[in-house]
């Protein structure tokens, strides 16, 4: 008898009691190595990776995709059992693997016996994933041409099988033979009337619905958000920005920034300096209200938003004001990797006291973002579009960026916020001064 270990979901943080399943990495029967990725768990902060708490087979899945389950919840099983002989470790042992007696390689009774009335797979080995395939399609083994070892009859055949099926027509779409007598032939030179070519004219339109729960993280971001415009006086103020000196400062030194440094130079590095900077003169945007006192920091843990996976996050650059240049590049390149991967941990999110949010990589000419409470600002970048200026009396072409800083009045005042665009206006136009301390 196999030794069975239960999947269970972890304690992911503090607080947390519920999660959402992602997508399963391996299916029912794979074979799966100690500390292999299982599935995706997405918390109200980040997704993270469950890991095989042992080796052997998945089985039992009690919880698809988009399922809720709380902590501590068994949501499969694991049949503990050696790696199957001539698998990689990590592979779809369930599918390919060898016949050991505990690890369900072995095709069951009623796999053995439907193979052997088909006269189609060998030995009546299909593998226990093919199988749920051929039943939920109410297909026979003997439909299916195996390609596994000793004639093994996998899931990969079963799905080849029915891709090939469904890009055929099938015989009952074929139209039936017309009854009625054939219509007489044109005479020579009248055209056909027009088709009509309106879509709505050819068939019925897809009024159809698909009802999907929110995911932790959005259930979240749609908490928060709601709540600072429920709680906090958010508004909004403009100014905009000549990029031109900061983009000849990059183009003439991002190449030796790579060499020395390993990683691109890009814009956010200089923003985010220009916001220490700009926290640094005026601390009431670093701040937070917390019941009836203000909280001022000495430091500035700056969140950068970042397209993930599963939607947007905004992980943190601790102590921000001490990283250099080639740091903050670092930090960023390695945060946009691990949330393109759902890697994100709980920890790189939770704080941060100040948030920088570039919709120019999207296109954003202009918007006015929502503050991320408790804080009490965001910067938003935009995108950089060449504009008409008048400089020293003469109309130039620009590249231009609008940006917008969304302030808490309740602690910010408009000569701050107005203060704080123009000290990253000056920044970002004279970038020398980040160097000078000026």
């Amino acid at each position: 008898m196999s030794e069975i270990v239960d999947v269970e979901v972890p304690t992911v943080g503090e607080s947390i009691t519920e999660v959402q399943l992602g997508t399963w990495l391996k299916s029912e029967g794979d074979w799966v190595a100690e500390g292999e990725d299982l599935v995706e768990i997405e918390t109200e902060k980040a997704s993270v990776q469950l890991p095989s708490p042992a080796a052997g087979f998945l089985d039992q899945i009690s919880k698809q995709t988009e399922d809720f389950a709380d902590v501590g919840e068994v949501i499969a099983k694991i049949r503990v059992a050696p790696k199957p002989e001539g698998q990689d470790a990590g592979g779809s042992g369930g599918e390919s693997g060898g016949q050991a007696d505990d690890g369900g390689q072995t095709a069951s009774p009623d796999t053995a016996q439907n193979a052997k009335q088909s006269g189609g797979t060998a030995a009546g080995f299909v593998m226990p994933a093919a199988q749920r395939l051929l039943d939920e399609n109410g297909l026979s083994a003997s439909d299916v041409p195996a390609t596994g070892p000793g004639g093994r009859l996998l899931k990969e055949d079963v799905e080849k099988y029915l891709d090939q099926r469904g890009s055929q027509p099938k015989p009952s779409q074929a139209a039936p033979p017309s009854s009625k007598p054939a219509q007489p032939a044109k005479p020579t030179g009248v055209s056909a009337p027009p088709k009509p070519s309106s879509s709505l004219m050819t068939g019925a339109a897809d009024r159809s619905e698909e009802v999907k729960p929110l995911s932790m993280l959005r259930r979240t971001i749609a908490s928060r958000l709601v709540s600072a415009q429920q709680t906090a006086a958010l508004l909004t103020t403009f100014n905009e920005i000549d990029m031109a000196p900061t983009m000849a400062l990059r183009k003439k030194y991002k190449d030796a920034f790579l060499e020395k440094h390993g990683v691109k130079l890009g814009f956010m590095s200089f923003f985010a300096k220009a916001s220490v900077e700009a926290l640094r003169r005026f601390p009431a945007v670093n701040a937070e209200i917390r019941e009836d006192s203000a909280i001022y920091r000495n430091y500035c843990d700056i969140g950068i938003a970042i397209g993930g996976g599963k939607g947007l996050v905004v992980p943190i650059l601790r102590n921000s004001e001490r990283m250099s240049f080639a740091e903050i590049e670092w930090t960023i390149a390695d945060f946009a990797k691990q949330a393109a991967e759902n890697r994100l941990q709980a920890e790189d999110l939770i704080g941060g006291t100040f948030t920088i949010s570039n919709g120019g990589v999207y296109g954003s000419l202009l918007s006015t973002p929502i503050v991320n409470p408790p804080q009490s600002g965001i910067l938003g970048l935009h995108s950089i579009q060449e504009r008409p200026v008048a400089i020293d009396g003469k109309v130039e072409i620009r590249p231009m960026m609008y940006v917008a800083l969304t302030y808490d009045h309740r602690i910010v005042d408009g000569r701050e916020a107005v203060g704080f665009l123009r000290t990253i206006k000056e920044v970002i136009e004279d970038p020398a001064r980040l160097f000078l301390e000026l």
